[in-house]
């Protein structure tokens, strides 16, 4: 009697698990990459939401800095106008004291009026001035506002709406000055 030789019928079941092997590499290296991949994918979603959040910020801001601007400007408009009106009305009454009358008494009431009004006058002009430069200023600093620091710009604009508010007061003491 012949008997196959042990080693053909081994044959098959080592290629079975040769294969079995190969099949579960296969399978955990699988399962690496797609472990990778999920966590790639992760990390570019919190990537973009990070970026989605700053857009956002950046997008308030700018919408805040032209709020800024655009009042900055309407105020310096509003300041223009009182230095205008201030100087018309200063001609105006210098004019009209001029005219009073010729007697030394007149003179001296006339020349010591003028020069209240001038010295206020010149307080008014010289506030305005200095406010309207200040605004100006402001209004270069809000153009490229990313450039600086938004708390010392924030400063800026109370010192500058204090310094225009003082011009303000000393336009309303010359208007005063100038009803007596």
């Amino acid at each position: 009697m012949w008997q196959p030789a042990p080693t053909a019928s081994r044959r098959p079941l080592v290629a079975v698990l040769v294969l079995s092997a190969v099949l579960v590499l296969v399978l955990v290296v699988a399962g690496l990459l797609l472990a990778r991949m999920v966590t790639t994918t992760q990390a570019w979603e919190d990537s973009s939401a990070g970026w989605e959040r700053l857009a956002n910020k950046a997008a308030t801001d700018l919408a805040t800095t032209q709020s800024d601007l655009a009042a900055a400007q309407a105020s310096l408009d509003t300041t223009t106008s009182q230095l205008a009106t201030a100087q018309a009305r200063i001609t105006e009454l210098a004019n009209e004291k001029a005219q009073l009358g010729d007697t030394s008494a007149t003179q001296q009431q006339l020349a010591d009026y003028q020069s209240r009004v001038s010295s206020a006058a010149g307080e008014v002009a010289t506030a305005l001035t200095a406010c309207i430069d200040s605004q100006q200023q402001l209004i270069g600093y809000l153009k490229e506002a990313d450039q600086y620091d938004a708390g010392q710009l924030t400063q800026f604009g109370q010192d500058v709406q204090t310094l225009c508010g003082q011009a303000t007061d000393a336009n309303t003491a010359l208007q005063a000055e100038l009803k007596r």
